[in-house]
């Protein structure tokens, strides 16, 4: 197959997103682009997100994409329409494939401020599983810290703690990762929950969904094998090699490029 999936991401979240892909369906031609001009996504209104998400779908398909990847939780909430109608081509979200997922009957999801506010995964998850109980909590301080580097345990644990109490007070069986960077630290939250809480990754439902696009899925492929990805940011590129190096072991060349409205204030 000729093709090339577009994924994209405010920074390095979607990396989580590509790497379930590459586990599922191998070293696929990818086209990753982290808007790290304007990362986070999560503490801007919807009217950003929009644009955003438009400007970014015209420059993907610009690039002779096959489908769209939308590696980001906010853009899904917010303007999944605006991409669906810009562009005809295939597009596949993180929402619906962890609504797909679902198992339990009380569910929590940890999400940006923007996700949480437009009750998405309430109304995903309620729908696909009526009479489900969701309880939402936002984590303004997590893609910040995660995208600096600022990943000192005995905060980010303390910030962890207090981002999860309610949702262990509300007995919750289930916790959505409702922000494609927050798989990056997944580890501390399993340390953090009690054991019998089962953690719900949308980008496997993702990758899982894009089977009746590949094809069945390949054997494990080792994340050191992705060679076919192109990276594109939108500002510092030095920076997002390195963490490409510190999240997934890789060092491939990361281009800059320029989207007309990447240092615009709304």
């Amino acid at each position: 197959m000729n093709s090339r999936l577009g994924l994209f991401d405010s920074g390095v979240g979607g990396l989580t997103v590509l790497q379930r892909v590459v586990q599922r369906h191998g070293d696929f031609p990818c086209l990753y682009l982290g808007d790290t001009a304007r990362v986070p996504y999560g503490s801007r209104s919807e009217s950003e997100i929009r644009f955003i998400a438009r400007e970014i779908s015209e420059w993907l398909l610009d690039q002779s994409i096959s489908a769209i990847l939308i590696a980001c939780n906010t853009t899904n909430s917010l303007a999944l329409d605006i991409i669906q109608t810009s562009i005809e081509l295939p597009v596949y979200d993180l929402i619906s494939g962890a609504a797909e997922m679902i198992e339990g009957t009380r569910i929590g999801v940890l999400a940006t401020e923007a996700t949480v506010n437009s009750h998405s995964y309430k109304k995903r998850i309620e729908t696909a599983k009526p009479g489900t109980f969701v309880l939402e909590q936002s984590c303004p301080a997590f893609v910040p810290m995660i995208e600096t580097g600022q990943l000192t345990y005995s905060v980010l644990n303390q910030i962890a703690s207090k981002y999860l109490a309610p949702l262990i007070d509300a007995g919750v069986d289930e916790i959505v990762l409702g922000c494609s960077h927050y798989p990056l630290i997944q580890d501390l939250l399993i340390e953090l929950l009690p054991e019998n809480v089962r953690l719900v990754d949308p980008s496997v439902g993702l990758a899982m969904n894009l089977d009746d696009f590949l094809g069945e899925p390949s054997s494990q492929k080792s994340l050191t094998q992705i060679s076919n990805t192109r990276f594109c940011v939108t500002s510092d590129p030095i920076g997002f090699s390195a963490q490409l190096s510190n999240w997934l072991g890789i060092n491939p060349e990361v281009e800059l490029i320029s989207l007309p409205s990447k240092a615009c204030v709304f």
